[in-house]
């Protein structure tokens, strides 16, 4: 098998995310993505058809594809993120169907978390409302570089061209000022299947991509390449036979950038150097490896790594540190505190942590700061800060969920209580809106230039 080139990444895998208000019809493109791409078994279509007659209607329920939990099937609406895999001839995707009500925004950020794109629904009735500002703004939080507007149900305001431009306007205006890098619009008809897959002779005036082709389109090679070597360790290879008695190697997934041999690393928290010499994998040895690739590493001296240390490339490796500050989502029932103690999940890494303090708490419609509360409740996004009770090779979150991911965990019970982000994402995100943001290729000729 020939080793893939970085230029694979551009039509590789695409992880996409999709959001906005409740009835918008998340779950309806979804479904028929899945359904016109087909991507869809048959028994899952006869389960969905005969549903659907239970329910008295003409046509399939294609949102039943994605709404996977029965009481989301019941009540008619998502609940939880649904995730799901498909592919087509130019690309596989994973998508993650996030909930649209306000009470599961911690749903949205851990969809968006990993998402190289975010397609955000609204309704062509209504326009850009306030959970579209919502979703936007959580997805620049995350560091999403990537969001597509779907306005959905154009056929119920007649196709018209000017309702479709005034949204794309208005978000586009709102996005590019959230320093968002790419941004674009697309008029669909998820329930009829206008622009979804296939372009719509229904919409002429519309002559750029399909939903579905532009995202298997959507370059993401700067995003997959621009990074430098990240590789947590998974598992220490050495299988001390006749034929390999001095082979020690280094399993796990490339998190971000690029390796060859000859590359300079360094191992954390130890901070030992050496030289990449090999790459492995079950199909023989390879030229590089990128982000995404699971691989095995051979280094030049025989260092004593071990499961969760990380491979870095020596150049910028980040400083292990003993205290941090990280952006969290509050994802469980029981409150978190300040002296809580808890179990730190970062890469491939567990440790013993204590929150140290709940510093500030975030409006996610705002970005603005209040008075810390004595303890996160569900959904809460809040600012802490977390001592941990060995050095861990920290670093600030970055796009796509490589970097600076973590979780805190209860030690007693193993439930996760947080999802979060190393470092201070709302500086971050403000000093994004501070810079300009190029509109992209597909938004149309109408969106607006943003200023200096």
């Amino acid at each position: 098998m020939s080793a893939p080139t970085i230029d694979a990444g551009r039509r590789g895998l695409l992880r996409f995310a999709t959001a906005g208000s409740v009835d918008d019809g998340k779950s309806t493109l979804v479904g028929r993505l899945l359904h016109d791409s087909k991507s869809v078994l048959a028994d899952q279509l006869e389960a969905v058809e005969l549903t659907s007659q239970a329910r008295g209607l003409a046509t399939p329920d294609l949102s039943l594809l994605v709404d996977g939990l029965r009481a989301e099937r019941e009540q008619g609406i998502t609940i939880d993120v649904a995730y799901r895999y498909f592919a087509t001839p130019a690309r596989t995707f994973i998508l993650a169907d996030t909930p649209g009500h306000v009470q599961y925004t911690r749903n949205t950020v851990t969809g968006a978390s990993t998402a190289d794109v975010v397609v955000i629904l609204t309704d062509a009735r209504t326009g850009v409302v306030a959970q579209t500002r919502r979703h936007a703004t959580v997805a620049a939080l995350v560091g999403v570089r990537h969001l597509v507007l779907a306005v959905n149900k154009i056929d119920l305001v007649d196709y018209d061209e000017r309702v479709f431009r005034r949204i794309s306007d208005e978000f586009a205006d709102y996005a590019i000022g959230l320093g968002v890098p790419e941004v674009t619009s697309i008029p669909i008809s998820a329930l009829l299947g206008d622009n979804v897959v296939t372009r719509s002779e229904r919409i002429s005036w519309y002559s750029v991509p399909s939903e579905l082709e532009h995202l298997e389109h959507l370059d993401i090679t700067e995003d997959i390449t621009a990074e430098t070597l990240r590789f947590p360790v998974q598992y220490v290879i050495r299988p001390r036979t006749a034929e390999h008695p001095d082979y020690r190697g280094y399993a796990g997934r490339v998190a971000a950038g690029t390796v060859r041999p000859g590359d300079e690393v360094v191992a954390l928290p130890s901070g030992r150097r050496s030289t990449v010499v090999a790459i492995d994998t079950a199909d023989g040895e390879r030229p590089f490896a990128q982000a995404g690739d699971s691989v095995t590493l051979l280094l030049a001296d025989d260092l004593d790594i071990s499961r969760g240390e990380l491979i870095a490339a020596a150049a910028d490796a980040p400083e292990p540190v003993s205290e941090f500050t990280a952006t969290v989502t509050h994802l469980a029932e029981r409150p978190l505190r300040a002296g809580s103690r808890v179990l730190l999940r970062h890469g491939t890494t567990s440790t013993r942590a204590i929150v140290t303090a709940i510093e500030s708490l975030l409006d996610i419609d705002t970005l603005a700061t209040s008075t810390p509360p004595e303890a996160l409740n569900l959904n809460d996004i809040a600012q802490i800060g977390i001592r941990v009770a060995e050095p861990v090779a920290v670093e600030d979150f970055r796009p796509g969920g490589a970097v600076g991911a973590l979780l805190l965990v209860d030690p007693a019970d193993g439930t996760t209580l947080a999802a979060g982000m190393a470092g201070d994402r709302r500086a971050a995100l403000l000093d994004g809106r501070c810079r300009p943001a190029a509109a992209g290729p597909a938004d149309l000729d109408s969106l607006p230039t943003p200023g200096p």
